[in-house]
């Protein structure tokens, strides 16, 4: 018997109060067509009400679709999820207090899928130790209505650990490529393949329906057992999406070099305008060796690729992405997440398994504020809630990280040429702080784990050492005083061994990153 449904068949199977878990990164693996009928079903009902919804990554395209279809007061309940800068009016329904809302690290909630569906109490993990999430400072609580305590802090064995509990799901959303009639789901035109399979163990072992969405439906016993992604045993319902509804990312309708069906020549990667931004990438490039496994922020971080790309020594690292991707060249940001010409892609919750443990050597991030402990803070600023994502797992583990950003922000101008830096015009935004607003990342757990900490700017270069900050490179043609302490809302301690950037990044040819990856890099002495 064929399991296939309307999408407004499907809307109408959620309940009032249910707990509804969806997979989705982008428009990766989420279901639009499903998403836009429960948004009607709503509207002209008033039903589905007060869910619960939980999804690990960013969701939507940045404008309409993705989660905003569910930004209605009334719709949502809870919300507990990664991130929300994906669905601006999910984001504003928070920031207006309209629901409750957690946002906790994405990984954690791609692994809590798992342990809830071996009905194991929860997530045990050191992710978010020192971070808002750490209920001794925000609980991951983002919305003052939103009150219970959902994270605790716990001893095992004389260590201390978070402990994310677990919970029942009542429906779960998941996407795929092509499903047989009796619900066998593949994925073999999606470029990423999230959680889409411990969703579905997690809803099926919670007595919740699980609902797929495809492009096509095939005959029963049809499809090759070593494509099946999901088996048909854990999916209930199956809807055909519309093509207009079916994105491989938030911005591309399909392309074969992310899900691995073709290697496209990338031929020259185009030379970055020699500006701040490149040079904030040559310098967090610097701190690349031979055989690096790394992983790159939105941003700024990105350039550390095309840098690397620029300079020969592409070959020589391993990239990977958070959502799953192995090798290649991550895609810019409006396909974030996927990557040309991978060498594997592995589902979402493995790859934080491996990134949680310790996997990468190396982590550029971005930079949005900073402190006089080494504290980040990515995730909220003013009212404006923008969430962890995947930041946490990645900042507490990778064995180097970098943070790169420009030094100050809000009408900076800047001057690159000649091997020297010129200040033309100041940001009105300071991002060194006293204090910031949030703490995304802690510097004091840093420095408990003896993490390496690098702090990149386009003038600066700051090392975490022993819980300070601490200034170890200026570049050419600043001024210390005036363009760095003057500029800072703490004063940093001053390295007696305080060198100059290398001018070279300052040029239009570099040409250095070669020797540099084995351990042949020079400063200049101050």
């Amino acid at each position: 018997m064929s399991k296939v449904i309307s999408a407004t068949q499907a809307a109408e199977l959620i309940k009032d109060g249910d707990t509804v878990a969806a997979s989705g990164f982008g428009l990766a693996c989420w279901t639009e067509e499903i998403g836009i009928a429960v948004e009607q079903r709503f509207q002209q009902t008033g039903h589905p009400k007060n869910l619960t919804v939980m999804h690990a990554s960013a969701v939507g395209n940045r404008r309409e679709k993705g989660m905003s279809h569910w930004g209605h007061q009334g719709l949502i309940k809870r919300w507990i999820g990664g991130i929300t800068s994906a669905s601006p009016l999910l984001a504003k329904l928070i920031e207006e207090d309209k629901c409750e809302a957690y946002n906790l690290p994405q990984g954690v909630i791609t692994q809590l899928y798992r342990e809830i569906a071996a009905k194991r109490p929860g997530v045990i993990t050191k992710i978010g130790l020192g971070t808002f999430v750490d209920p001794r400072l925000e609980g991951g609580k983002i919305s003052p209505s939103t009150k219970e305590d959902i994270v605790k802090v716990v001893n095992f064995e004389d260590e201390e650990w978070l402990f994310y509990k677990s919970f029942p799901i009542q429906v779960g959303l998941i996407r795929g490529t092509v499903a047989d009639e009796k619900g066998n789901l593949t994925l073999e035109k999606e470029g990423l393949h999230m959680e889409v399979l411990p969703i579905a163990q997690a809803v099926k072992n919670s007595g919740g329906i699980v609902i797929a969405e495809v492009e096509t439906v095939a005959e029963a016993n049809s499809l090759n057992s070593r494509d099946i992604k999901v088996p048909g045993i854990l999916v209930d319902y199956i809807v055909v999406s519309k093509p207009e509804n079916h994105f491989q990312t938030e911005n591309t309708k399909y392309n074969p070099a992310y899900s691995g069906h073709v290697r496209v020549p990338l031929g020259s990667v185009p030379v970055l305008p020699l500006d701040e931004r490149k040079v904030i990438g040559r310098r967090s490039a610097a701190e690349l060796k031979e055989n690096t496994v790394l992983n790159l922020g939105v941003g700024i971080p990105v350039n550390v690729s095309t840098v690397a790309s620029e300079e020969g020594i592409i070959d020589h690292i391993t990239l990977t992405t958070e959502a799953g991707s192995i090798g290649g060249v991550p895609a810019g940001l409006a396909d974030f997440g996927h990557a040309y010409n991978s060498e594997a892609i592995v589902d979402h919750h493995s790859q934080f398994d491996f990134y949680d443990g310790g996997g990468l050597d190396l982590s550029v991030l971005g930079l949005a504020q900073t402190d006089e402990h080494g504290n980040v803070n990515v995730s909220k600023f003013g009212t404006r809630v923008a969430g962890c994502g995947g930041f946490i797992n990645i900042s507490q583990t990778a064995k180097k990280l970098v943070f790169a950003g420009t030094f100050t922000a809000g009408g900076l101008e800047l001057k690159v040429a000649d091997g020297k830096l010129e200040i033309v015009k100041e940001g009105k935004v300071k991002k060194f702080l006293k204090k910031v607003q949030q703490i995304t990342f802690s510097g004091e757990y840093a420095s408990k784990v003896n993490q390496t900490v690098i702090y990149v700017t386009e003038r600066a270069v700051f090392e975490l050492i022993d819980g300070k900050m601490v200034l170890t490179e200026i570049a050419p043609g600043v001024d210390l005083k005036t363009h760095i302490l003057d500029q800072m809302d703490f004063e940093p301690v001053i390295s007696p061994d305080l060198k100059v950037m290398d001018p070279g990044i300052f040029s239009e040819n570099w040409g250095e990153l070669k020797n540099i990856i084995k351990d042949e890099k020079v400063l200049i002495p101050c």
